[in-house]
């Protein structure tokens, strides 16, 4: 039997979710609206491709970055640290919250189940309502007003840039994007197997949750060409910076030339 207190916290958080964009975690979302209107900003993800020089020059440079998942992994090897941290992947929570604390962010994104339903907290997060099903996308399953809700395919790269695009930033660099895994399933929905592939810049990244998680590289591919053609109907500009990789989604520039 279900306890009645629970039952009243259940329903109060359906209620919340229903009605996001008017709580007070909406609300707090709906203040980042535009305010890097103009700007360029990097989201930095997590493939082999990454290296900790690249890291120190954004570092240097005084860059905009997002940082997700386990890119504390890096920090014992650069000065940079993100100025925006984003993480939707509750394995990596459960195994990780005390890391993810410590991260010096200035604000940290969050989908707002994990606090209710994963005993998640992070101390100054800001939580999102994320919307896993297709009948509820925003156009182009691309969120245009994450206070309201953000749309979740699968890779943590396109939450980044659904928050970068709300914040108003014209420009926005992908860094680490390789778009390539040991196991993946390609879009046919058939696993494949690349011994020659290496996962991500540090070797034990994932021991803890590699056996669970195959990454989907078709649904991937389908959410970046999604996040394109947002972006080029509202005037912004996805790059990839990645060194190498096999993600050709967007156009390719030379890193080093950007600065």
């Amino acid at each position: 039997m279900i306890h009645p207190m629970k039952s009243v916290i259940a329903h109060y958080q359906t209620y919340r979710l229903k009605h996001f964009k008017n709580s007070k975690y909406g609300k707090k979302l709906s203040r980042l609206k535009d305010i890097h209107i103009g700007e360029r900003c990097f989201i930095v993800a997590n493939g082999p491709s990454l290296c900790a020089e690249d890291l120190d020059i954004l570092h240097d440079k005084n860059e905009i970055t997002f940082g997700m998942n386990r890119i504390y992994k890096m920090f014992n090897n650069t000065r940079w640290r993100p100025t925006y941290y984003c993480c939707e992947d509750i394995n990596i929570f459960n195994e990780s919250q005390n890391d993810i604390n410590n991260i010096p962010a200035k604000i940290k994104f969050f989908p707002i189940n994990h606090k209710y339903y994963g005993n998640i907290n992070i101390k100054g997060a800001y939580y999102f309502n994320p919307n896993y099903f297709r009948e509820n996308d925003f156009p182009y399953s691309f969120s245009n007003d994450i206070s309201k809700q953000i749309d979740c395919h699968g890779t943590v790269t396109f939450t980044c840039m659904e928050i970068a695009a709300y914040m108003g930033f014209s420009e926005i660099y992908l860094l680490g994007v390789d778009h390539n895994y040991h196991v993946t399933i390609n879009d046919n929905g058939e696993t494949m197997v690349d011994d020659n592939a290496k996962d991500y810049f540090v070797d034990d990244y994932d021991n803890d949750i590699k056996d669970i998680v195959v990454h989907n590289i078709g649904n991937n591919t389908v959410a970046y060409k999604k996040a394109k053609k947002y972006c080029d109907e509202n005037g912004i500009k996805i790059f990839n910076a990645t060194r190498g990789g096999k993600l050709e989604v967007f156009p390719r520039v030379n890193f080093d030339e950007l600065f």
